[in-house]
């Protein structure tokens, strides 16, 4: 089976339109078209549906896609592997970072990576942690930095390098801002902007107000945490945020209450690291040790 093919494939049932897929691979809808039709003609069986705009998988397609991402990872570790027996790092290497981590930990390690291995072609995804979990554990990158995930899968080997620690926050004008000894209960007297909860931010704020038994109220949502810096600042409600994104804001004291994400990276188990990934690892690894003596 052809390689691109496969891929158009892959591309085609992940997005779920030919159109997104052909934006995705810089190719043209027809390309795209021709790359599945001939994977059709080879296999003899469809592969998509395509009723009115909705492409779905056919029962040939969904026992071909788990396979099909597995050829294109071994071909690629394959290549890998003999690109990395001269022992140097060279190729592209792969990775998925989360929007928070790119803009607040990660650039000083980018650049020192660049410089040390000019050889290395970096192939980097901004996104949310959530969705770049999925990239490594199908294959798609070779590495993620992120939030880490509350529960992990059985296929991905994870390490922690950071505390993350949550500050509640709200405007320096807010009623809550006037109270010294703020409890869980009066934030829930207020409006809350919250992470989206099928973020991993999102599911530690929720499971601290289940666990208490207190409702939140009508809260609103987005992934992007800077945004809800920004939203917070103009008192549209209140927040739980990393001490990072802190500016002006009031951060309310809460003596007996401290939540804290796990920020670090994640590779694949079942596959093989480059030289590439081995070194961006090293400098993960020597910026956390230092920031640990440091603190």
């Amino acid at each position: 089976m052809d390689n691109q093919n496969l891929k158009a494939f892959i591309t085609v049932a992940e997005l779920g339109s030919f159109s997104e897929a052909a934006d995705s691979l810089y190719l043209t809808q027809s390309a795209i078209s021709k790359r599945i039709a001939l994977l059709e003609q080879q296999i003899g069986k469809r592969l998509f549906d395509r009723i009115a705009r909705q492409v779905s998988l056919t029962e040939a397609g969904n026992e071909l896609l788990p396979r099909a991402r597995r050829i294109l990872q071994e071909y690629e570790n394959a290549l890998q592997a003999i690109n990395d027996l001269s022992g140097e790092a060279s190729g592209t290497l792969r990775l998925a970072i989360s929007h928070h981590l790119g803009l607040h930990r990660l650039p000083p390690i980018l650049k020192q990576f660049a410089q040390q291995y000019p050889n290395v072609t970096l192939d980097i995804e901004f996104m949310d942690s959530e969705k770049a979990y999925e990239q490594v554990l199908h294959g798609d990158s070779e590495l993620a930095v992120i939030t880490l995930a509350l529960d992990s899968h059985h296929n991905i080997d994870s390490k922690k390098i950071w505390n993350d620690p949550l500050r509640f926050i709200c405007a320096q004008d807010h009623p809550l801002a006037e109270l010294k000894k703020p409890a869980l209960k009066d934030l829930a007297e207020y409006p809350i902007i919250l992470p989206g909860l099928n973020t991993y931010t999102g599911r530690i704020i929720q499971n601290l107000f289940q666990k208490e038994g207190i409702p939140l109220k009508a809260p609103m949502s987005t992934n992007y945490l800077e945004t809800i810096s920004t939203m917070v600042e103009i008192g549209l409600g209140w927040s739980v945020l990393p001490e990072t994104l802190i500016r002006d804001l009031n951060v309310m004291p809460f003596e007996k209450v401290s939540i804290e994400r796990d920020l670090g990276y994640i590779h694949h188990k079942k596959r093989t690291l480059s030289n590439a990934a081995i070194g961006f690892l090293e400098l993960i690894d020597a910026a956390a040790d230092f920031s640990k003596h440091k603190g």
